[in-house]
């Protein structure tokens, strides 16, 4: 069977979510259960998802939400890499945090994954055109990669470089993998520490 590790950009996908409906959240998506669809009659080897920390003190219900998804991805046995946040001061003195590095150590992990010969083909969920080197270098190792993406995210240079091998993550798919047990548990979140789910006045991750 063809073996499949999987690569995800945790960052371009909480922001793909957002460009279908800015009420959506990552911290809703069943991974599992759409990787166990992507993947089926495959084997599959890894699964890792790269992002960095949001800032409590700047962001209370993001932070909590996405700790809770960092625990559930680590409980279904993916490799959770956590890369670093820059601090930086806009023009008109707001105060947010740009992720670092992550772009850099997907990549990597990609490739020492190839050399080492651990995966056939490589899932990259990133539409994101700082990988676009990465299928010359995959197919000179004799692997593949596909991509999936968010419409209106993708980089056409990734896009032919995979050969066109990739799928769109629409609304319908979305939808199809909201995760009720992820909604049943931030209810009951909520109402144990009495926490309002109201739109935090700045957002301290940026694309």
């Amino acid at each position: 069977m063809v073996r499949v590790s999987i690569f995800i950009d945790g960052e371009n996908f909480h922001f793909g979510m957002k460009s279908i409906n800015e009420k959506y959240s990552d911290f809703y998506f069943n991974f599992s259960e759409f990787i166990k669809k992507i993947t089926k009659n495959h084997t599959l080897i890894d699964v890792y998802y790269f992002n960095a920390p949001l800032k409590i003190q700047l962001n209370k219900v993001p932070y909590i939400k996405q700790q809770l998804l960092f625990e559930r991805l680590k409980k279904a046995d993916y490799k959770v890499i956590l890369c670093k946040r820059q601090r930086r001061i806009d023009a008109d003195g707001k105060e947010t945090h740009k992720m670092k590095e992550d772009d850099i150590r997907l990549a990597l992990q990609m490739q020492k994954d190839a050399y080492k010969n651990k995966y056939d083909v490589a899932y990259l969920f990133s539409g994101d055109g700082d990988f676009a080197p990465l299928p010359e270098y995959l197919k000179e190792k004799g692997k593949k990669i596909k991509v999936f993406y968010f419409k209106g995210s993708e980089a056409m240079a990734l896009l032919r470089g995979c050969e066109f091998n990739c799928s769109i993550i629409s609304k319908k798919i979305i939808n199809k993998y909201f995760s009720k047990e992820a909604y049943n548990e931030w209810l009951r979140i909520k109402e144990e520490k009495n926490i309002s789910d109201s739109k935090p006045k700045e957002d301290n991750q940026t694309p």
